[in-house]
């Protein structure tokens, strides 16, 4: 809750509690209470909190140099740059420094491809529930008209589509001339952990190789291992044109990637695009560093095994439940899915359980533990969350089902 002297806009609707130190998947406020974070900043900290290697590179780092402009080389973007495309079968990258900025990257790289093509209005494919951002661009991109009220008018440009619905896609391509791009997620994170299928992503594939059309995967919450590859694409055996990357990418520290090969791999000229900070020696030294640790402890395969115990400890303790409708995931990124708004579970989960929790879309109890858990941790968050959801739950609070 924001103070009433606060001068920070109120964009936030922030809980009543600070955190003032933390390490690895555990929290401690201002009075000294601990808490168990299931959300590690939104898909950020993967590794944790204040992990001592990540610690001793910003501070050796910041204590040699911070920024100094695109114009000059930046090595460490360079190794950065080489890392990645080694690692994603990639050819080229832009950096930047969020989520956001990387897919209005991917955005502008779709428009060129177009007018490359000679089409004069280029139309992307976007998928209903999607989220990609809240800069305008990414906002008209985003599938979610709660994210979107009050700031009409919304850029032209975007198809949106039914998620997993290859059949929508094959009706897009006969009916709408222009389309150059498909843009989404391969697991919906703002959308309530929602996994497209394999074989709709290589469908999906097989359409953009037939009309001339990029793939544009927006990897900021899926990527980096969470799901248990170091890509949510990976598991499908499919390589896009253009990938996005932010969140876990520098533990904390801000940071976006755009990815492309082929033809998109090429079309930004100097001048086109840029960015201030973007890729700055930081960031990219920290990137680095986060690749070395998630290589080295093999923590993709870790979320795999630890990402099935705890879909399994949820279907056990929560799969007949009254009130859960489903539980889905793939990785360390799962989903409840309530038959109810259960918003005010975030506040109760803190006082109560003193676990991390967020819910999107008003009904999905969204879960992205830190990579680095334990065994033991992840049993506490199921045990947790199933306390929190005891059938007497909804006694004495203001939560009405969802229509």
């Amino acid at each position: 809750m924001q103070s009433a002297t606060s001068h920070l806009m109120r964009a936030y609707a922030r809980q009543p509690v600070s955190f003032v130190r933390g390490s690895g998947a555990r929290l401690w406020d201002e009075h000294g209470v601990e808490y168990l974070d299931a959300i590690a900043g939104v898909a950020v900290t993967s590794l944790g909190h204040a992990h001592p290697e990540i610690a001793a590179v910003i501070a050796e780092q910041a204590g040699m140099l911070l920024h100094t402009s695109n114009v000059f080389r930046i090595d460490w973007q360079e190794r950065l740059g080489e890392r990645l495309c080694a690692l994603t079968g990639m050819e080229s990258a832009f950096f930047c420094n969020s989520g956001a900025e990387a897919n209005e990257t991917a955005l502008k790289l779709a428009r060129l491809h177009g007018h490359r093509r000679q089409i004069a209005e280029p139309k992307i494919l976007v998928m209903e529930n999607g989220f990609h951002g809240r800069t305008i661009a990414t906002l008209s991109a985003t599938g979610n008209p709660a994210k979107q009220s009050g700031f009409a008018p919304l850029l032209p440009g975007f198809l949106r589509l039914p998620y997993d619905d290859i059949g929508a896609v094959r009706q897009a391509a006969r009916q709408s001339p222009g389309i150059v791009a498909v843009l989404i997620e391969p697991v919906q994170g703002e959308g309530g952990i929602r996994v497209a299928s394999a074989d709709y992503l290589r469908e999906l594939r097989a359409l953009c190789d037939r009309h001339g059309w990029l793939l544009m995967l927006d990897e900021i919450q899926s990527g980096m291992g969470r799901t248990g590859a170091w890509f949510g694409h990976q598991h499908a055996g499919i390589a896009p044109d253009v990938m996005t990357l932010a969140k876990a990418l520098g533990n904390g520290i801000p940071i976006g990637a755009c990815l492309a090969r082929g033809a998109a791999a090429d079309l930004f000229s100097p001048g086109q695009h840029g960015s201030t900070f973007g890729g700055n020696p930081l960031a990219c030294r920290v990137a680095c560093t986060v690749l070395d640790i998630m290589a080295r402890d093999k923590l993709p395969e870790r979320a795999a095994v630890l990402g099935a115990r705890l879909l399994a400890g949820l279907q056990k303790a929560l799969g007949d439940h009254p009130n859960v409708i489903a539980i889905r995931g793939q990785g360390l990124m799962a989903g409840i899915e309530m038959d109810r708004d259960c918003k005010a579970l975030v506040g109760r989960a803190l006082e109560e359980q003193h676990l991390l929790i967020t819910v999107t879309r008003d009904t999905v109890i969204r879960l992205l533990p830190p990579l680095i858990c334990d065994e033991m941790q992840i049993d506490a968050i199921v045990a947790r969350v199933a306390r929190l959801l005891e059938p007497a739950w909804t006694i004495g609070m203001e939560i009405t089902p969802s229509q």
